[in-house]
């Protein structure tokens, strides 16, 4: 049985670390985001979380059945929640009354609506994932989609994924078209929502499921030992030659001389343009041809992250929230408070992770030392189930 890839492992670990250099206020931000082309580490993070979840799940309904696949599922899904709802206590009850009183106008912008539409409404609409603050939207993406899969997984198996693949695709396309702005006009008809679509969630769910479902029928084939990589090889020099043009256009962009316009959408973060999903698939097609050149990256920090990527991921926000509350009324971090921001969130990660790493530790070897708590024998990504997240 296939152990623990420690480079997927690695490649979460670094991920994280990516999106927190990403999203802390400093001067770094700005050199950090989507450095390698039209993509982020949200492609990535939420791709490798699907090809976990699809080969360790496919898996167990193999093992034990559909009913137990839906039961676990579910139980991750409702873990997740829980976090949600303790991040959204942090920014509500801590953060909150620290804006409302302080000088932090960035921890008020990204709390608008909770200002605006009172403490009891804000929080029972962000439990019922309706309201999404900034940097707290993408964790019920992944628990929708987590939430979802168990029915996509039974799909894909039962009527072949080529329809669950078409469906998605489908989605994704109405998409690009303003499905979300058209479901959202139907609900508030409907059942009288009062709630901005900007105060929903930056990331259109319609559009990233397609990405969740790729990575699920991905795992499925690695599952299923169906994963052929010759073809790579083969498609080598197109797929540098892609990502190549990609990079060109991004720094163009970036550097002033080149602006999209109504083209823009094809390279949207949010609703996932078509051209994200070229460019991360030609510079994941040279990541894999030239693994071998990856394998330093494997270093025990980084693995230890990837491990325990649910945890950690939860604390960069903690870390983003403390350093938005520095900065003030300042449009940026700099100099040394920048470097001392980064090294403390940095280390924060770090030891979120070792804590974790030892929990899990202890309680293998609390099952080892009673044979009666020993579950069913299992592969190496699900003793370490606990590691999927969303990036």
């Amino acid at each position: 049985m296939q152990q623990r890839i420690e480079e997927l492992d690695a490649l979460r670990g670094l991920m994280l670390v990516w999106i927190t250099c990403t999203h802390l206020p400093t001067i770094l931000s700005i050199y950090v985001n989507q450095p390698l082309g039209f993509f982020s580490a949200a492609e990535g993070f939420i791709f490798l979380s699907a090809l976990f979840t699809g080969r360790i799940y496919f898996r167990v309904a193999e093992r034990d059945g559909n009913r137990a696949m839906w039961g676990k599922l579910w139980m991750r899904t409702g873990k997740l929640y829980c976090y949600q709802l303790l991040l959204l206590a942090f920014a509500f009850v801590i953060e909150a009354p620290i804006a409302a009183h302080g000088n932090t106008p960035a921890v008020h912008n990204l709390l608008d609506f909770y200002f605006s539409a009172g403490r009891t409404r804000a929080f029972i609409d962000a439990a019922l994932m309706v309201y999404r603050p900034p940097l707290l939207d993408i964790l019920p993406v992944y628990i929708i989609l987590l939430g979802l899969t168990p029915l996509a997984l039974f799909l894909g198996e039962r009527f072949g994924w080529k329809y669950a693949l078409t469906g998605g695709f489908t989605l994704w396309l109405f998409a690009q078209l303003g499905f979300r702005s058209f479901v959202y006009h139907v609900q508030s008809r409907a059942f009288g929502l009062q709630i901005p679509l900007n105060e929903m969630g930056a990331f259109d769910l319609w559009a990233w499921q397609l990405w969740w479902l790729v990575g699920l029928w991905f795992g499925v084939r690695w599952a299923k030992d169906d994963v052929r990589l010759n073809w790579v090889k083969q498609v080598t020099i197109p797929a540098a030659i892609v990502a190549a043009f990609f990079l060109i256009l991004r720094y163009a962009q970036v550097a002033g001389v080149l602006t999209f316009g109504k083209s823009g959408f094809l390279v949207d973060k949010w609703d996932f343009g078509v051209a994200r999903m070229i460019d991360f698939t030609a510079v994941a097609v040279l990541a894999i041809r030239f693994r071998s050149a990856l394998r330093p990256l494997s270093i025990r920090p980084l693995v230890m992250l990837g491990q325990s990527s649910l945890p950690v991921f939860c604390v960069h926000l903690l870390c983003v929230f403390f350093a938005l509350n520095i900065m003030k009324s300042d449009p940026v971090i700099r100099d040394w408070k920048a470097i001392v921001v980064i090294l403390a969130s940095l280390s924060a990660l770090l030891l979120t992770a070792k804590i974790a790493t030892h929990r899990r530790a202890k309680a293998g070897r609390n099952r080892a030392s009673n044979p009666g708590l020993l579950p069913p024998p299992a592969t190496g990504y699900e003793q370490g189930l606990a590691t999927e997240k969303i990036a």
